[in-house]
């Protein structure tokens, strides 16, 4: 009886050494399986693009003065009309030429208008025109021919502007995003070399934003596209 139990503790502790052993086995490879997942390298991949502006917005004020109302609508229809036909003239459409109502105000209704003093014209009008083209060019030529407008008896606002703005951003997205990508990935494996080890798979992706800007305060017409991606690549060893 006594060997029978004693056979039978001694097969329970070579179950339970087994069983330990192979526990023991499975556990180290998830250890280890977790170690390699930790080992990862965070790099920044950069893409830029120099492109060209595919709309123009020209604002153009003009201010008008007189005593009389009627006198005032009059001219400010006489520079309208000028500016229009300068505009047309240019190659532009009527529809990419929109106006606002003017703003007119009436000097002595101003708080600090002084009656004794008086003043040249009572009603001072600003007007504003704006040119809304994809013919970017066709706007630049048009800026540089804006003297014209002043010898036609139009004096111009110095809050004049022009506004250049790129549109396609969606149609260089994808190869932008790609060559970022490419290019943390050559910053990962310079990296890699570095520390004998060998570049893996994504662990982790993220997006910066797209920006534009000016490429520089002289030629606002040209952009620079940036975009910068932030990635986790996992390392393994060589």
């Amino acid at each position: 009886m006594t060997d029978r139990r004693t056979i039978a503790f001694l097969v329970l502790g070579l179950c339970l050494a087994c069983g330990l052993i192979i526990s023991s086995y499975f556990l180290g490879n998830a250890l280890k399986e977790i170690k390699l997942a930790e080992r990862y390298v965070t790099v920044k991949g950069l893409s830029e693009r120099i492109v060209e502006a595919d709309l123009a917005i020209w604002n153009i004020s003009f201010r008008n003065s007189a005593n009389d109302l009627e006198e005032l609508q009059n001219d400010i229809d006489d520079n309208k009309a000028k500016l229009y036909n300068f505009l047309l003239g240019m190659g532009f459409s009527e529809s990419e030429i929109s106006s606002m109502p003017p703003q007119i105000t009436d000097t002595q209704s101003l708080p600090y208008y002084d009656a004794g003093k008086g003043r040249e014209y009572r009603y001072i009008a600003v007007t504003r025109i704006t040119l809304r083209s994809n013919n970017v060019a066709g706007v630049k030529h048009a800026m540089e021919k804006a003297g014209e407008l002043v010898s036609s008896g139009i004096a111009i606002g110095e809050d004049s502007s022009a506004q250049f703005s790129f549109t396609k951003l969606n149609d260089i997205k994808p190869e932008m995003i790609a060559e970022a990508t490419k290019n943390a990935r050559e910053a990962a494996e310079q990296f890699a070399r570095d520390s004998g080890c060998q570049v893996g798979t994504i662990r982790r992706a993220t997006q910066g934003y797209f920006t534009i800007d000016d490429r520089d305060a002289g030629s606002p017409d040209y952009k620079i596209v940036r975009v910068v991606t932030t990635i986790d690549f996992f390392l393994s060893s060589r």
